[in-house]
């Protein structure tokens, strides 16, 4: 992986609901809870700032110690914010072995200046800054860097160099980033002047657009 596990000790909870998390929270800690792996769901808390300093680094496994004493290798799954979508809430950890083979989403990190926004008008747009990858539990990389420092027109995801057992799910041709030229402000002087001639001898001109033109998918490069 891209870094060391780290390990992080968390307390077993014997008590649930909202009014209970809302407690632990005002005190610091997270709620959370560790299943899978063939055991029992177990709901714990752990001390908020540790968790976030280390979810900042791009950590997707933690050694997670329950009371200093049961450790488990665990699989950050998912991660609850607020209503809001700020505040982290809940954490769901799921049990895994380092060999075992799971589905997570990485950071894509493009370094370096692209030449295309060298252009007049151009812009860098960046469609997707993480995408889905398989690989085993000990090859989960903490972030994809790509240099797009000569990049002219698009990087796509079958461009990224990818750490070795690491195998994205995206379609390959599909866009990471891509420069995207800004449309001149024009004067509509076409339309003015149009607007100009006999409107007693001119007939109106309606316009419709081609039926069955596929709509392109919103966001997709």
């Amino acid at each position: 992986m891209g870094h060391e596990t780290p390990t992080i000790t968390v307390a077993k909870r014997e008590r649930t609901g909202t009014r209970y998390a809302k407690r632990l929270r005002d005190a610091g800690r997270l709620p959370a809870v560790i299943y899978g792996g063939g055991g029992e769901p177990t709901h714990v808390s752990l001390d908020a700032i540790e968790a976030i300093d280390h979810l900042r680094t791009g950590v997707h496994v933690m050694e997670v110690s329950v009371d200093g004493d049961d450790t488990n290798t665990c699989l950050i799954k998912e991660l609850q914010f607020g209503h809001l979508g700020d505040d982290l809430v809940h954490i769901d950890f799921a049990r895994v072995d380092l060999d075992q083979y799971v589905t997570v989403n990485v950071p894509v990190n493009l370094t370096g200046t692209a030449a295309g926004t060298k252009q007049e008008g151009a812009m860098l747009v960046v469609i997707r800054s993480e995408i889905e990858v398989r690989c085993k539990v000990r090859d989960i990389p903490s972030e994809i860097t790509a240099n797009i420092s000569e990049m002219m027109d698009a990087i796509t995801v079958g461009e990224l160099a990818l750490p070795a057992g690491v195998e994205a799910l995206l379609d390959p041709e599909k866009h990471i980033a891509h420069i995207a030229i800004k449309a001149e402000e024009e004067v509509e002087e076409t339309d003015a002047e149009a607007i100009e001639v006999d409107t007693d001898e001119a007939e109106p001109e309606v316009i419709t657009e081609k039926p069955g033109a596929e709509e392109e998918e919103k966001g997709e490069g």
